[in-house]
């Protein structure tokens, strides 16, 4: 302490300001990346080596412009490329922000909630179950069990005692400790910041999908372009030419906006949820809460107020009320912050009651796996322990309890869960006999439902996910609040499903409405039960103990006031109340995997048309009906543009997402080959009716590509009619500009050979009515496949 500066009352927060200056944040500052060397490596990888190939080759057969041209272009996608990835590296950091490690410190003598990186050595702090320690300190009083296998590799937990360290970024599974801090930041034991962001993300079913996608139509590319190679080569087509074809296929397969477009969707979904008060820790959890059709929601903090107030105290034997309340207070500390223990001691505050004679020697905060809370007053020059909790386990603890009063503490127990009261038991040993305990009395607290509970139910309900209730509470409670919020009355207990066939508990977990008298280690029983099943689970939780439940869930959601742990175990953190911010959190979700959607059906539709257009029209003329740089214009045209369908406007669906290949690439085939029919009759028209040469039938079949892709997005970003919703702002104006400057390249020859505007008009025409055409197969198909 005298090393530190700094007294058992912490220091002041005038001093922890220049401690700050001397010492920095507690923090590791991250070694961040280059920005020019992040921009030149949007110049290395799969695409940008076709472009670059694709360059060579012009240069090779003597077409220096497009060479320079598609060298521009490979810039220009890796300028938008690189700021895109600015754009969703800022949402990330914003929810690093939000998402800060708070620690308990005393400064000025009272106790404070500061951002962990704000504490500096010599601050006194608090840290419990759940915490994650802030910073590397020194046990002042207390003792801990920590969890230091993400620093050492240790499995097993560490018991800590007086005057032993805790080191930054443990985990605290048991106890509660004042510790003085040592060391922060870089000068920590091992020297690293404890965030619950997670960058380095596992691949996202999402991405899974897509990128199989993606594979099929690259197989698609390649097996087209050997059939014109090998077709070409029999016809004494030169090696220069035929190595042209094949990059050409490539690039039209090969999609250049993928990893942006994936970014850009999940980064404008964290930040539209980030409004509404959910924060995810990784941004691919988005796309998870798309598909989940059960929601196991906490009935305490989320479907009830998780306000406690002490409603009446029920003595038992020679106690009277006062003596009763006096003892669950003796069983409390107000440091803890724990809800039961606030609400006790604020109305034994109400009451007046004097504890002035006692002493606590030492306390043992609520356990959820031991249900209880403890401590060992001294009054005078004896000693006893007094315990309060749930009140199965409080009454199983004491040895000489009566039938007569039993019998008379189920039947107050029953008679408070009929009015939705929790109750709460607590019981004395005899002095100097700390294990023979007696039954003093009942507490009945109240957590009314939020007002909001039962809207929110019926909400997501509507949007075909079953809401399933769990709590620790008896089952008397839990029914009680279910009929209250409107949830179901089928609320089992687990114990009742014990020596019952794996088959039959599947199938009474599949029809609950609710789960009672839990301990949180039974939440990830459920949810795998669930998931055996085939449902994709979202999981909320709180403590702890959630933790491996709330990983397990395809959705764990911490509620806003978890501890740690939990937060870092989920995917995604509220930092509002309540399941208003649930209910939003699924419907943008479902926005989010409709945008992806889009974007993949775009895709695979586009390259069915090119490569099958590119290749019907090689056999029939002997000649690509595009050149080089026509393909690069089409590429920057195409895939940079429907990045725009990353903010577009779309609706959630009314029930579950699920990803679908097969579905996907069939629903996909109709519109792809109402175009390559398109596509053909367009090439018909610019050698029977225009009487263009090559070079110039190159322009027409660039713009004729260039149009319906603009159009096809239009129709195919709607899974209804495409008047049924109006396209996204970025999303018109980008078609609307693409459409403007390829006409104007058109007609003035920029780029490209000329064609009248007759010639420009009619494809334009052409283009919109076939596309438009589209529309209705399409509802149809879309439909039958349930896209």
């Amino acid at each position: 302490m005298k090393l530190l500066g700094t007294t058992e009352k912490g220091i002041s927060e005038s001093e922890a300001k220049r401690r700050l200056e001397v010492f920095g944040y507690n923090e590791v500052v991250e070694k961040k990346r280059n920005p020019v060397v992040d921009f030149l490596l949007r110049f290395w990888g799969p695409m940008p080596w076709l472009l670059e190939l694709a360059a060579v080759l012009s240069l090779l057969l003597g077409h220096y412009i497009e060479g320079i041209i598609i060298f521009v272009l490979l810039t220009i996608n890796a300028v938008i490329g690189h700021w895109h990835a600015r754009g969703s590296q800022k949402a990330v950091e914003l929810l690093k922000k939000k998402l800060a490690i708070k620690a308990k410190v005393l400064r000025d003598g009272a106790w404070t909630i500061k951002e962990a990186r704000e504490v500096v050595p010599g601050d006194v702090i608090s840290v419990r179950l759940g915490d994650i320690v802030p910073a590397d300190a020194k046990i002042i009083s207390g003792e801990l069990s920590v969890d230091q296998s993400a620093l050492t590799g240790e499995s097993l937990p560490v018991d800590v005692h007086e005057s032993d360290v805790v080191y930054s970024g443990s985990i605290v599974r048991r106890g509660e400790a004042i510790c003085v801090v040592v060391n922060t930041g870089a000068n920590t034991y091992f020297g690293k910041t404890t965030e619950l962001v997670k960058i380095a993300k596992p691949k996202s079913h999402q991405e899974e999908i897509m990128m199989a996608v993606i594979k099929y139509m690259m197989y698609f590319g390649v097996a087209a372009s050997l059939l014109v190679s090998s077709y070409a080569l029999l016809i004494n087509v030169d090696l220069l030419t035929v190595l042209t074809f094949i990059v050409t296929f490539l690039m039209g397969a090969v999609p250049v906006a993928l990893p942006a477009v994936l970014t850009i969707i999940q980064a404008v979904g964290a930040v539209e949820l980030a409004k509404k008060g959910a924060l995810v820790t990784r941004l691919d959890s988005i796309e998870d809460a798309a598909s989940i059709d059960i929601l196991c929601l906490d009935k305490t903090g989320t479907i009830t107020q998780n306000k406690l107030s002490v409603v009446d105290v029920v003595p038992f034997y020679e106690y009277k009320k006062e003596e009763v309340i006096a003892l669950a207070a003796l069983a409390s500390r107000e440091e803890s912050l724990d809800l039961i223990d606030l609400a006790v001691i604020s109305y034994a505050k109400d009451l007046k009651v004097d504890l002035s004679k006692y002493k606590q020697v030492s306390y043992k905060p609520f356990d959820p796996s031991t249900k209880r809370t403890e401590a060992i007053v001294k009054v005078s020059e004896d000693q006893f322990k007094v315990v309060k909790g749930a009140p199965q386990v409080i009454m199983s603890l004491c040895e000489d309890v009566d039938k007569k009063t039993i019998d008379s503490a189920n039947k107050m127990i029953e008679e408070f869960s009929r009015k939705g009261y929790r109750a709460i038991a607590v019981a004395k040993s005899e002095e100097n006999n700390n294990d023979n305990l007696k039954l003093v009395g009942l507490l009945s607290l109240a957590d009314p439902p939020r007002p909001d509970s039962k809207s929110m139910i019926e909400e997501i309900k509507k949007l075909e996910v079953k809401p399933v209730m769990l709590t620790g509470d008896n089952i008397a409670i839990a029914k009680e609040i279910a009929r209250q919020v409107g949830i179901g009355d089928k609320i089992v207990r687990l114990p009742d499903l014990e020596g019952l066939s794996e088959a039959e508990q599947e199938k009474i977990v599949e029809e609950a409405d609710g789960f009672a008298e839990i301990y949180p280690e039974d939440k990830y029983k459920i949810v795998k039960l669930f998931q055996s099943k085939g449902h994709m689970v979202g999981m909320t939780g709180d403590g702890v103990n959630d933790a491996p439940a709330l990983k397990q869930a395809e959705m764990g959601i911490a509620v806003s006031n978890s501890t740690d742990v939990a937060k870092a175990s989920a995917s995604v953190v509220l930092t509002e109340p309540g399941m208003g911010v649930i209910v939003d959190l699924i419907k943008v979700s479902r926005q989010t995997y409709q945008r992806a959607l889009s974007w993949v059906i775009n895709k695979v539709t586009k390259v069915i048309e090119f490569v099958s257009v590119l290749t019907l029209s090689f056999f029939w003329l002997h000649n690509l009906v595009l050149s080089l740089l026509g393909m690069s214009l089409l590429v920057f045209a195409n895939d940079f543009v429907t990045m725009s369908l990353a903010t577009d406007n779309v609706e959630h669906t009314k029930s579950p997402n699920k990803w679908n290949v097969k579905n996907i690439t069939l629903a996909s085939l109709v519109p792809a080959a109402f175009l390559v029919l398109e596509g053909m009759l367009v090439i018909f028209t610019g050698v029977q009716y225009f009487h263009l040469n090559m070079e110039h039938l190159r322009s027409l079949v660039l713009l004729n590509l260039v149009f319906n892709s603009q159009f096809r997005v239009l129709i195919i970003r709607e899974r209804r009619h495409f008047w049924s919703s109006r396209p996204g702002r970025e999303l018109l104006i980008t078609s609307t500009a693409t459409i403007i400057g390829f006409m104007i390249l058109g007609a003035f020859g920029i780029f490209i050979y000329p064609l009248t505007v007759y010639e420009i008009l009619v494809i334009l025409g052409y283009s919109m009515f076939f596309t438009l055409l589209i529309d209705f197969p399409k509802y149809y198909v879309f439909r039958k496949f349930g896209l």
